[in-house]
């Protein structure tokens, strides 16, 4: 059996920032394809800062808790210090995941950065 923290638990049963949404300046999408989970995270930035974050997720409760402690982690931020999280900062906020789930933190970063390079891509179209 495996053995969640009090954290990974809340972050589960109460995902925060969880939906769509409809005027992100940036949507990013990453999947695993060996376990079948898939996140989109959206943000929205005024200035240079991340000013909400959002997110919809396909997986299992730790995939749904690393993704909900993320977008704890980086609403605030400016992009440079979003872009410096790491899969160990997630699982750290957390206090901890059982290894065999430490691969769900990956899932947030790279769906992060993603929707921060969508968020440039469509600066230069401006």
């Amino acid at each position: 059996m495996q053995s969640y923290s009090d954290k990974v638990i809340d972050h589960f049963k109460n995902p925060r920032n969880i939906g769509r949404m409809k005027d992100a300046d940036g949507v990013g999408v990453f999947g695993d394809p060996a376990c079948g989970d898939s996140l989109t995270i959206y943000v929205k930035i005024i200035n240079g800062v991340i000013e909400r974050v959002s997110f919809l997720i396909f997986g299992c409760s730790a995939a749904i808790a690393t993704s909900s402690i993320l977008t704890e982690l980086v609403k605030g931020k400016t992009i440079d210090e979003a872009m410096r999280i790491t899969e160990n900062d997630i699982v750290e906020a957390l206090d901890g995941l059982p290894e065999n789930k430490k691969h769900c933190s990956i899932l947030g970063v790279k769906a992060l950065r993603s929707a921060i390079e969508d968020y440039y891509f469509r600066k230069i179209g401006e």
